[in-house]
């Protein structure tokens, strides 16, 4: 189709549908096109920048990136875009000076700010990242709104206080803060956590009171403070050196009999793949179940726990008698983190998570987690090849 004045606002529409159903290919064709029929666009150079990005063609995309940029200097997307492209790739003095060059455009700017935030944690700097990634609740998508209540918790004493804590994002999420939870009650608060039908006979080991999250409006007594569960550790300071350690978590009795010999003993439980729905499942899940055949090859008894089991409690009884965990970023590798358990990780290089941090094979956070990452864009079979030689040299040498 040739593009005209009649027809590129439509096309534009169409390439931006085509980006967020995730074929990148075609998008980038028609942004393509659409660049050369509007070359003074910034936008349009933007689009075809995050299109290209995410296929992990960076250098092209950075021209593009830049190259709005430079068309468009006083818009705060723009930088903040650049940025984003050299987050993603771990180049933190460039992104820290892209995102200050947007919100020095746009000081209210929360997406900026967040992508800072994120900046920071990701290098370990909790003191800078955490009062920014509280612009979190500003971002209907971060999944993390705060309650209609006053009295937002800010770190006053706790002492006699009833103080609710209430969920957001997503499972893994919340089973890494709720480390929190008991921290709270020894500093003399009488806590409810409020969690998600999936985590609370899992959530019932934390010592607090643990109540079904409601799928209408909240009708539990007004607490004298509420927080958000992710706020806690920037409200109380957390460094990498204060993290609660695990175990934190344990696995109810009841669970623990229903699921009596589910594996074979000395199997390795593995979870190759997360949510579709996940935003970055593309890049974090591996192709197939198959791609472990060198695990299997160095004489690990596999079990595939890709699909679900039950709640989170059962999925904790289901991993606790097993030698080993091995996933990839999700929710599984945070439970058998909670409760101690032996679980190495397969990360991405592009699009890696701020929580595992930067450059480090292994996890303050949880120290029974080793972490396997890509060295390269889309490569998971060194990362498959190291781990494999790592079984085979600790469980058959």
């Amino acid at each position: 189709m040739r593009l005209t004045q009649d027809n590129i606002h439509a096309e534009f529409m169409r390439a931006g549908s085509l980006q967020r159903a995730g074929r990148l290919e075609e998008a980038a064709a028609l942004w393509r096109e659409i660049v050369a029929a509007a070359p003074q666009s910034p936008e349009a150079r933007a689009n075809l920048g995050g299109a290209l990005q995410e296929l992990g063609r960076f250098d092209t995309a950075e021209a593009e990136l830049r190259r709005a940029v430079e068309m468009k200097p006083e818009a705060a997307w723009a930088h903040h875009n650049l940025g984003r492209l050299y987050q993603l790739t771990y180049r933190w003095a460039e992104a820290e000076a892209a995102f200050q060059a947007a919100l020095a455009r746009a000081p209210g700017d929360a997406k900026a700010r967040l992508a800072l935030g994120y900046n920071h944690l990701a290098q370990g700097d909790y003191a800078h990242g955490w009062p920014l990634y509280e612009a979190r609740k500003e971002i209907p998508s971060q999944n993390a709104p705060p309650l209609a209540l006053p009295n937002e918790w800010a770190g006053e004493p706790l002492a006699g206080k009833h103080l609710l804590i209430w969920p957001e994002q997503g499972f893994g999420d919340q089973i890494q803060f709720a480390r929190f939870a008991p921290v709270l009650r020894e500093m003399g608060a009488d806590v409810t956590l409020v969690a998600p039908v999936e985590l609370t006979a899992l959530f019932a080991s934390l010592g607090v009171t643990v109540v079904e999250q409601p799928t209408g409006p909240i009708t539990l007594p007004a607490p004298d403070y509420w927080t958000l569960l992710l706020s806690i550790p920037g409200r109380l300071g957390t460094t990498l050196e204060t993290l609660p350690q695990p175990p934190y978590l344990s696995v109810p009795p009841e669970r623990r009999a229903k699921w009596v010999g589910h594996a074979p003993e000395g199997s390795v439980g593995v979870v190759w793949r997360g949510r579709a729905s996940h935003g970055n499942d593309a890049h974090r899940s591996l192709p197939s179940f198959e791609a472990l055949a060198p695990l299997a090859e160095a004489g690990a008894r596999l079990v595939d726990l890709s699909d679900p089991v039950g709640d989170f409690a059962d999925l904790g009884a289901v991993i606790e008698p097993l030698d080993l965990v091995v996933t990839v970023d999700t929710a599984a590798a945070h439970l058998a983190g909670a409760l101690g358990k032996p679980c190495w990780v397969l990360l991405p290089w592009f699009r890696g998570d701020w929580r595992w941090l930067a450059g480090r094979d292994d996890s303050p956070w949880y120290p029974s987690l080793r972490l396997f990452r890509q060295p390269a864009f889309g490569d998971w079979e060194s990362p498959i090849k190291a781990l494999a030689a790592a079984y085979a040299a600790q469980f058959h040498s």
